[in-house]
């Protein structure tokens, strides 16, 4: 599971999807937009980051079902134009 922070969601999916960034999702192929979080203020999400990637695998788990029970790939919901 991949955590990050973005000021452009849709930028971000793009380049990850395409596997146009070197590191942990182009290595492990992960592709799918599980879950996420909106913030006003880059600080705040930076907190939140670092909050999440701090819990148990089970925990961030809980989390996704939450939002996403079927662990759907969210980005076509979200940008049907570019992921559909």
């Amino acid at each position: 599971m991949y955590i990050g922070v973005t000021n452009n969601l849709l930028r971000r999916l793009y380049e990850h999807k395409n596997n146009l960034v070197d590191g942990f999702t182009k290595k492990y192929h992960v592709h799918k937009l599980v879950y996420f979080e909106s913030y006003k203020y880059v600080k705040d999400a930076i907190i939140r980051e670092k909050r999440l990637k701090g819990l148990l695998r089970i925990r961030k788990n809980e989390l996704v079902e939450t939002m996403n029970p079927n662990w759907e790939d969210l980005s076509s919901k979200l940008f049907p134009d570019v992921f559909a």
